[in-house]
């Protein structure tokens, strides 16, 4: 079916531009899935958080690839990787960095902390403190740390990709809403289907394949991508239905705590960056509806009634969703 005119209009967005969008998404894509085994959606939607310049948070069980996922997407790249390991115990300054005082030249000097790379990799960020996890928050939203009344911009591209355990496990401690909000999707990686989980005991227990991956891209070529997402059209109709998705969740009684507006930016970021992936220059209807879940679910507090009917917050949004008109032709 034809896409209707209202939809689409001609963009600064060159073909050429796209092939070849989708001609280094498919090396990142091959790269990773060497990795991780069958899970093609999972990978999608860490592309296209790569892409619209997010952060990822990886919730799931232990031992089902978080930590293997986000390693193969940084290895992927030749940029700047940092790992950090969450403990009860690590403190803000171990994140974003400290001033030392240097006895040679009488000055206080930065040192920088995790936080300083291209690609950070956060490993179970919910079994830090509060206090720690809140170090995140300005380098998270404004891409700069302040310290000593210092501040320091840091280098683009800038992705924070996190794994927690779920809430229930023990040692962990609920990320703030403030936190949440700032991960643009919130992935669960799940279970393997028995296939893929025998693939993995053939390709795993002879050697890592982490050991093997070479980068297939680098930051500059990255930040290209990332222009090219950015020149991606969102038609006046598409927009109003992203701000009617928001906003529909704003209102439901099942819901204490609805999106914000920068969730509905990230709506829309999310939907630019799976157009362009998809090949197109223009986003649809479809783009912001199957990004949804991943941007919006993290974000929503199920009232206390919804709770005890047993309404979780994904189920809600699909409610919310699917009470809001698509925009007419689409």
């Amino acid at each position: 079916m034809e896409t209707p005119t209202h939809l689409t209009q001609p963009t600064g967005t060159a073909g050429a531009d796209l092939e070849t969008l989708a001609r280094v998404v498919g090396r990142v894509r091959a790269n990773i899935e060497r990795v991780i085994e069958g899970k093609a959606d999972v990978v999608s939607s860490t592309l296209v958080v790569l892409l619209a310049e997010g952060h990822l948070l990886l919730e799931d069980v232990p031992g089902v690839g978080k930590t293997q996922l986000s390693k193969a997407l940084a290895r992927s790249i030749d940029c700047s990787v940092r790992r950090i390991q969450f403990t009860p115990d690590l403190l803000p300054s171990d994140v974003t960095g400290v001033s030392v005082f240097n006895q040679n030249t009488r000055e206080f000097e930065f040192r920088p902390g995790g936080v300083f790379a291209n690609i950070v990799v956060g490993d179970e960020i919910n079994r830090a403190s509060p206090k720690t996890q809140s170090a995140l928050l300005e380098c998270m939203e404004e891409r700069q740390v302040t310290v000593d009344n210092n501040t320091y911009v840091l280098e683009q591209p800038f992705m924070v990709i996190a794994t927690q355990n779920p809430i229930e496990m023990e040692g962990t401690y609920t990320l703030p809403e403030a936190q949440r909000d700032r991960f643009m999707a919130r992935v669960s990686v799940g279970y393997p289907v028995e296939a893929a989980e025998i693939a993995m005991l053939d390709s795993h227990t002879r050697s890592n394949p982490l050991d093997d991956l070479e980068a297939v891209t680098d930051a500059a070529e990255l930040r290209k991508l990332i222009s090219i997402v950015g020149q991606v059209y969102v038609s006046p109709a598409v927009q109003r239905y992203t701000v009617a998705i928001s906003a529909a969740t704003r209102r439901s009684e099942e819901l204490s705590l609805g999106a914000s507006p920068r969730a509905t930016l990230h709506l829309a970021r999310a939907a630019k960056a799976l157009a362009a992936i998809s090949g197109r220059d223009y986003v649809l209807p479809d783009d912001v509806r199957a990004m949804t879940r991943p941007v919006l679910a993290h974000r929503l507090l199920p009232s206390a009634d919804a709770a005890m009917n047993g309404r979780g917050a994904q189920a809600i949004l699909d409610s919310v969703v699917a009470g809001v008109p698509v925009p007419a032709g689409s």
